[in-house]
């Protein structure tokens, strides 16, 4: 029950009942409310400004921890660039000279990806440590490019490994005519005296005294260039292809086991020893030219023989003694 208030009326000298208009009680109501309303909000803002909430927490907690996991994510992509960069050195220093292959250029390995200009809209927002994170996405870029160089150069290093393969077959590593059927080595590469016009010619190639009809066998993977009956020059002789710039010559045969076009392996018999064109007895005159040009056929024959005998056909190829055929009309 409401609670009835008096005042003392000093012209009657009586009480007088308190009576509250209706307005009034209104207008205190809504100020007390206004100065609830104003101190509330002082009080959510003094809050606010000194504590969290528990959402703000969460989220403040949730970003420390996103923070941590980018700076690991940093040095995992710092750990994975020094691995690569070990991969690159052992790529430049070893691979890549093993196969005769020109390092890639520090230029090219270090060549970004657009950089963090691609990342404008990020380094534009508002989000929090947006550095960190484009910092990161840039690094894994940069990564990513010199991963896709070196696979690159590993697909180069492959090929070029199969070519040398292919090189080593087709180098003419042998003797044309084996040691078990050879005579002597009658004259090797360089100035000799010619054994008709008895003067001194270039003698471009090696020749092997054998008796006729011993075979004579192909030094290398190739292709038949050519097979040739002449009577003057080197007489019967054939041409091997054998790619990467090798060719290889026989000449003065008497007669040819291969033809034009045919692909022949190394040690397979081409010809047979004979006594054609400008010759004076049964022989293999022997050539080798790389990229057009004639080159001492010796230094090739390294699967034949053991050091002593190489060394005793290099001493046996510098003598300057007369040649079995003469090659005034060289061909």
């Amino acid at each position: 029950m409401a609670r009835i208030k008096y005042y003392y009326d000093t012209e009657t000298c009586k009480y007088e009942r308190i009576k509250v208009k209706k307005r009034d009680i209104v207008i205190n109501a809504l100020g007390f409310l206004s100065l609830a309303l104003v101190l509330s909000a002082g009080i959510i803002i003094v809050l606010s400004q000194y504590f969290d909430s528990p959402k703000e927490s969460s989220l403040k907690k949730e970003n420390e921890e996103l923070k941590l996991y980018y700076q690991l994510m940093q040095e995992q992509v710092n750990t994975m660039d020094n691995m690569l960069g070990v991969l690159q050195q052992k790529d430049d220093n070893v691979y890549r000279t093993v196969f005769e292959a020109e390092p890639i250029p520090e230029t090219v390995r270090e060549a970004g990806s657009g950089g963090v200009l691609k990342y404008r809209n990020l380094l534009e927002s508002d989000l929090d440590n947006k550095d960190l994170v484009v910092g990161t996405l840039d690094k894994i870029d940069r990564v990513k490019k010199k991963m896709y160089i070196q696979t690159k150069s590993y697909d180069e290093i492959m090929e070029l490994a199969l070519k040398k393969e292919e090189l080593y077959k087709s180098m003419p590593a042998i003797q044309p005519v084996s040691n078990k059927d050879l005579r002597r080595f009658s004259s090797g590469f360089g100035l000799r005296t010619d054994p008709i016009l008895k003067v001194k010619k270039m003698h471009y190639g090696t020749d092997f005294s054998a008796p006729q009809g011993t075979p004579i066998y192909a030094t290398g993977d190739g292709v038949v260039k050519f097979t040739k009956k002449t009577f003057n020059g080197f007489g019967w002789h054939i041409a091997v292809d054998h790619g990467f710039g090798y060719e290889t010559l026989y000449g003065h045969m008497s007669r040819f086991n291969v033809k034009k076009g045919q692909k022949v392996k190394r040690g397979e018999i081409i010809g047979y020893v004979g006594n054609t064109g400008k010759s004076t007895a049964p022989h293999c005159h022997y050539e080798v030219h790389i990229n057009g040009r004639a080159v001492n056929p010796v230094n090739y024959f390294y699967k034949d023989l053991n050091p002593i005998e190489y060394e005793e056909i290099l001493r046996l190829s510098s003598i300057e003694n007369q040649s079995l055929g003469s090659y005034s009309n060289r061909q």
